[in-house]
């Protein structure tokens, strides 16, 4: 049996287990799939995250990848990255930078089994912080620095992929190269914020073309995760990653209050499997949730297994075609066979489902505005999140 076959069945804990410790974050990225910025007061407590972290080491999760939010404003975030990796789970976390510092770098570089993955998505301040903020740019590239500095090479360089930064690609390799670091490219999906702006930020079909070139010329050093293996049925030659819908099978996430999703990007209660707060906790929830067991079966392909690049692309991101309207048996929204698009006319704006969940900050910042100014913001917070939600945050 061809690996990716197996893992269709599910395992026994997952290869990936995503978990945003906080919604909490000093930015309001547009594009944010979690739609973070407030903390939800019923966050894991710092006792519950080792108890978590105790029950991946025993189902043996080789690593899991925090994020958020910001996960380093909760102010054990330190804590509870020496806690994992002292009990033999191994950190990536995501973050934006704020927290890097100098000391910190040293101290992460220091460290056995973790890594960091800095978001990015310009590789200018004007691209980038039209989608992430005012100086958000220059907090990224000041923690990339700080990293190099102490010495930490190999960490992780972060991009949504957008119409705005497609052209940037070689330029995102350039900054990766620069700092010794590696590239990963992401693809935008239709959750959280990102349902508001998916129509003016996801890439165009010549733009997703040119993705699928260039990652045919640069794929053996750039990471991608699961993200692009709809770009497949482009042509012969394959995407490195995994060619699958992982969701409920070989990944998941856990939210800041114990929800178990099937997938980082479907944060909506159509995927919620259960909470590691019940009886059983995170085991029981991934070992005998209803819901994963259904992502387990055998599945018919609906109307993309006629089509002759469904094994190729096996008919997309399940994320992708919920908060468009499509049914989960349908097209991907971006098919470049330009199935999508005619799925997705005949989609009326009452049968498109909205994230249920929005933690943005009270200053909700409306749309993309590429190169316009937007309202100051302090880059570098004065203190961590404490009783107030992003206390000196914003």
């Amino acid at each position: 049996m061809r690996l990716v076959e197996h893992f269709k069945e599910g395992l026994d804990a997952p290869i990936c287990l995503t978990w945003e410790l906080t919604y909490a974050c000093n930015l309001s990225c547009t594009h944010c799939l979690s739609a973070s910025g407030k903390r939800d007061p019923r966050e894991l407590t710092t006792a519950e995250c080792k108890a978590v972290i105790d029950e991946l080491e025993r189902m043996q999760v080789f690593y899991v990848n925090i994020g958020g939010g910001e996960p380093t404003v909760r102010p054990d975030f330190w804590e509870l990255l020496d806690y994992a990796i002292d009990h033999n789970v191994g950190v990536k976390f995501s973050t934006n930078g704020v927290r890097i510092t100098p000391d910190r770098a040293r101290q992460l570089a220091a460290t056995d089994y973790v890594d960091i993955q800095i978001s990015i998505d310009g590789a200018t301040a004007e691209v980038n912080d039209a989608v992430r903020g005012p100086g958000s740019f220059a907090t990224a590239m000041r923690a990339m620095e700080n990293l190099a500095d102490a010495g930490f090479t190999g960490f992780k360089i972060s991009v949504v992929m957008t119409r705005h930064n497609v052209s940037q690609l070689d330029e995102f390799k350039a900054i990766a190269d620069k700092f010794d670091a590696q590239l990963r490219i992401t693809r935008l999906r239709p959750s959280g914020r990102g349902a508001d702006v998916w129509d003016d930020l996801h890439p165009t079909a010549e733009q997703q073309l040119r993705i699928y070139e260039w990652l045919l010329d640069h794929g053996e050093d750039v990471l991608t995760g699961d993200s692009f293996f709809h770009l497949n049925a482009l042509g012969s030659s394959p995407l490195p990653g995994l060619n699958l819908c992982g969701a409920g099978r070989v990944v998941c996430l856990i939210d800041p209050v114990g929800d178990v999703y099937a997938c980082p990007f479907a944060i909506h209660s159509e995927f919620l499997a259960g909470n590691v707060r019940e009886k059983g906790g995170f085991a029981s929830v991934w070992r005998t949730s209803e819901l994963f067991e259904q992502l387990r079966q055998p599945q018919t392909g609906g109307v993309c297994k006629s089509c002759p690049a469904f094994d190729a692309c096996q008919g997309g991101c399940m994320a992708a075609k919920f908060f468009t309207g499509l049914p989960l048996d349908g097209p991907d929204p971006e098919c470049v066979r330009g199935n999508g698009e005619r799925a997705l006319a005949a989609v009326g704006s009452s049968s498109i489902p909205r994230p249920e969940k929005d933690h943005t900050h009270t200053a909700k910042r409306k749309g993309v505005q590429l190169g316009m100014p937007l309202a100051p913001r302090n880059s570098v917070p004065d203190r961590p999140c404490n009783a107030s939600p992003v206390a000196g945050l914003i």
